[in-house]
């Protein structure tokens, strides 16, 4: 009998991921990664309900149950590297980077070192084994797939890997936790940033980053429209939270963190919110370099795929892409994930 470790996270997904596994006939033991554990002001952390969840989903099912303590490793490898980001005056991705150095490895080294011949997720992603090296491939769920936030997974990882729920739509997966009557089968999913529950990106960076100063708003013309509040906190594209009234809605098109300046424009033609070329760098394959033939590229979670017309690698740290059409708010620090019909290839840090 194969033994998989299961991320509990104390949600829906993992729960029926592990409900499904013991149903089919594995060793299941139930993990509950702690990674997060920090109030912050006037948001407790939720980590000690998810963690009661998943321990009640534990029982229920009859499996063993432990936890695994990253929180150290947590910060240094995935939260220093999104306030690094932001200070630089980048959007960078901390789901991303929790499951390159946490989930698909750090726990999965330890699942191995206790005997785990797989790991598995509820992530919403599909995984297609052949003759060759193992393909991360979309969810059945369109909506829901997450492939997006694995792209930087490995090959090797993913031979250790199972994804039980990625062949089933949200709706299902909710059926599926009401007819094995799961403690958090009628759970809401959380919102926010990946560790801290319903903190905001803003109420987050404000507690770890130096007190930001105020700076100039300038439009598309030159003119000085308004004050922001640190220009750390403002993302290509934005529109919301920007405070300048009247009018037309404005979007941010950049910012300069030299002169602590943030650029908007009520024209969404602008070409500083349009682009045909996607510059990037930090590139990871899942497996060999795709052939340019029939590729397409999501720059955003849930944003629309797009015909790529070429990758071109520039040099070793620096690949471009060529769309077919333009695309609006390419956001620095995100990333831009490549695939060949529903197969995700890999991708970068757009830059």
């Amino acid at each position: 009998m194969k033994t998989v470790f299961v991320g509990l996270s104390g949600g829906v997904d993992s729960s029926v991921s592990a409900a499904l596994l013991k149903e089919q006939g594995y060793n299941v033991v139930g993990v509950y990664m702690k990674n997060w554990s920090r109030d912050l002001p006037g948001f407790d952390c939720p980590w000690k309900d998810d963690y009661q969840d998943a321990k009640r989903v534990a029982v229920q099912l009859g499996i063993e149950f432990k936890m695994f303590d990253f929180e150290n490793e947590y910060f240094n490898r995935v939260v220093q590297y999104m306030l690094d980001g932001f200070t630089a005056g980048i959007t960078p991705n901390p789901d991303i980077m929790c499951n390159q150095e946490i989930k698909f490895k750090l726990f999965l080294d330890a699942a191995v070192q206790q005997g785990a011949d797989y790991i598995a997720t509820g992530h919403y992603a599909q995984i297609q084994r052949s003759n060759g090296p193992p393909e991360l491939c979309m969810a059945k769920d369109t909506n829901k797939d997450q492939t997006y936030f694995l792209y930087r997974v490995t090959a090797d990882a993913l031979k250790r890997t199972l994804f039980p729920v990625g062949g089933y739509t949200k709706p299902q997966v909710r059926e599926l936790a009401l007819k094995y009557g799961l403690a958090t089968a009628a759970k809401k999913e959380s919102m926010g940033i990946c560790f801290v529950g319903k903190v905001g990106i803003k109420e987050f960076l404000t507690q770890f980053l130096p007190p930001q100063q105020p700076g100039a708003i300038k439009n598309q013309y030159d003119m000085n429209i308004g004050t922001h509040d640190g220009a750390v906190f403002y993302t290509i594209g934005q529109r919301h939270g920007l405070n300048v009234g009247g009018g037309l809605p404005y979007y941010v098109t950049g910012k300069d963190m030299q002169k602590n300046e943030v650029y908007v424009t009520t024209d969404l033609n602008d070409k500083k919110l349009w682009s045909d070329q996607i510059k990037m760098t930090s590139m990871h394959w899942i497996n060999d370099v795709p052939k340019n033939k029939d590729l397409v590229v999501r720059t955003r979670h849930r944003g629309p795929l797009q015909k790529v017309e070429l990758l071109t690698r520039k040099s070793d740290d620096s690949w471009l892409l060529q769309l077919v059409e333009p695309t609006r708010a390419l956001t620095a620090g995100q990333s831009a994930v490549l695939y060949q019909k529903n197969v995700c290839l890999g991708g970068g840090i757009i830059c």
